[in-house]
């Protein structure tokens, strides 16, 4: 093992594209790694580990600090390419809503899903009161009384049946409000009144109420309002069978670009000095909704989690999608990591890139 990561960062001393690249005209800022305040040595060995058979199938790493560029690695492709990060895919959402509302086309997180519908209301299966009273903060924060959760194959409404049928969106508003079982006759009390169900297929439902509110199909709106004021070029977006543009997961975006994301809502919305997102929407976003676990809550589309490093702690709030996929936000480091994966439904596929922070990422700044 120590043969073969030395032997990798020989090779990756020798052949690795320079760590501090161009930022090309995209907008980026560079950074060296003594400004930076990042350890040059140490994500060295990161490059050499990772290129080893310590992990599999990881395409790319950036890191911004201080709202620069300061390193990236591209071990499939390069900064142009395009990455499938999956469900990385719904903070986008979370950042569309957050623009619509700041334009005054949505009413606000109460307003209910089937009002801005209301033919998907005539047509519902499995009619319910509770129902009609999902709102927009029922699938930002993935807590609707829906029966569908995609980590729970025999749900009905995993996302893997709604791909089998042509209308996604009636699919998912036709399905029963879901039951829970219980030990007792108390009910208990979730943290933050919510319930926790992972559900695609009502974050897909957003992309029908992001059109009907603004006049323009979802991925139009997202290259008008946030894209283009982030000098994204280069978008490609997975559309259901009626071309509706699968806000849930699959947009492809290149590294860069999903640094810049983060980059934007580590500085409250703004990028560049421009206003994309509001403030306090960022601020609403990414705090905590509803628990998960012991150590994971969720916003409204963003993950919630401290990632342990040595002896600290560090508040974070990310981006994450099937592979390992993740774009995480840590405040207290002034710090953004993009770390993008193939490592498609895998065993350990999270936790072989919070590996990558906590013990390569996180270790080489220099407090």
């Amino acid at each position: 093992m120590m043969t073969t990561l030395r032997a990798c960062l020989f090779a990756t001393l020798l052949l690795l594209t320079p760590l501090i690249a161009s930022a090309q005209g995209d907008g980026w800022a560079q950074s060296s790694f003594a400004d930076s305040g990042l350890s040059e040595p140490k994500l060295r060995v990161m490059s050499a580990a990772i290129r080893s058979d310590q992990f599999k199938k990881i395409g790319s790493i950036a890191i911004a600090r201080h709202g620069k560029l300061a390193f990236e690695d591209y071990l499939e492709g390069d900064a142009a390419t395009l990455r499938d990060t999956r469900s990385a895919t719904k903070s986008i959402t979370d950042i569309l809503v957050g623009i619509a509302l700041k334009q005054g086309k949505l009413p606000g997180v109460n307003a209910r899903v089937l009002d801005l519908l209301p033919e998907r209301a005539r047509q519902m299966q499995n009619p319910d009161p509770r129902k009609l009273a999902i709102t927009l903060e029922d699938f930002l924060s993935m807590s609707s009384p829906l029966e569908c959760d995609d980590w729970n194959d025999a749900s009905r409404g995993n996302e893997e049946r709604m791909y089998l049928v042509e209308d996604w969106a009636q699919f998912i508003l036709d399905l029963p409000v879901r039951g829970r079982m219980r030990l007792g006759e108390k009910p208990e009390t979730p943290e933050y009144g919510r319930f926790f169900s992972y559900c695609t297929g009502g974050v897909f439902v957003l992309s029908e109420v992001l059109s009907r509110v603004t006049g323009f199909r979802t991925d139009r709106y997202a290259q008008q309002n946030l894209f283009a004021p982030l000098g994204i070029v280069s978008a490609e977006w997975v559309y259901s069978p009626l071309n509706v543009p699968q806000t849930g997961g699959g947009l492809r975006l290149s590294t860069r670009s999903l640094l810049k994301i983060g980059q934007m809502y580590l500085d409250g919305g703004s990028w560049h000095g421009q206003q994309i997102v509001p403030q306090d929407w960022v601020q609403n976003s990414t705090r905590p909704h509803v628990r998960i676990d012991d150590a994971t809550e969720y916003g409204y589309l963003w993950w919630i989690k401290s990632f342990k490093s040595g002896n600290e702690s560090y508040p974070a709030f990310f981006m994450s999608g099937n592979g390992g996929n993740k774009v995480v936000v840590v405040p207290k480091l002034d710090l953004v990591a993009v770390i993008t994966s193939t490592n498609f439904n895998t065993h350990g596929m999270h936790e072989q890139t919070e590996r990558i922070l906590t013990d390569y990422i996180l270790p080489a700044v220099k407090q």
